[in-house]
């Protein structure tokens, strides 16, 4: 979890004199999201993503923003991710997606070469924004 963001029962909760890149909160917001239903109300504190839930919420906070008509760049600002964020987002902006098959293992999207086989809407866009997956196996990290 970033500086000046923490969950609260689920929600996300921030101190705007702490948080120093607003683009944080999407890429935190992601991390909600991909939690399945039944665990994710009662979320307290930090995040302790594994790395599949990592790029989950990488992939989802990409698509998130462009939905939400921003550049990309707010979320993957210079001091963001340890210093690579300039390279996920040209990845991003080539088309090479870190992350989504994640989404799409979870419902939430559906990956590019299996869209354009079935005829659906590719990730950056997403078929819901959560998981709603009510059991806890269907967690990334389970």
């Amino acid at each position: 979890m970033l500086p000046g963001i923490r969950v609260v029962d689920g929600t996300l909760e921030y101190d705007p004199a702490c948080l120093t890149f607003p683009g944080d909160l999407l890429h935190e917001a992601g991390h909600l999201a991909i939690q399945p239903s039944a665990s994710r109300a009662s979320m307290q504190g930090r995040f302790e993503a594994d790395g599949g839930e990592e790029m989950a919420a990488i992939a989802w906070s990409y698509a998130a923003a462009l939905a939400a008509g921003l550049d990309p760049a707010v979320v993957f600002h210079a001091q963001g991710y340890r210093g690579g964020a300039a390279a996920l987002l040209e990845n991003f902006e080539a088309g090479r997606y870190v992350g989504v098959w994640n989404l799409a293992w979870l419902g939430m999207t559906h990956e590019p070469r299996a869209a354009a086989a079935n005829g659906h809407a590719a990730y950056p866009v997403m078929r819901r924004w959560r998981n709603d997956s009510p059991d806890e196996r269907d967690a990334l990290s389970g």
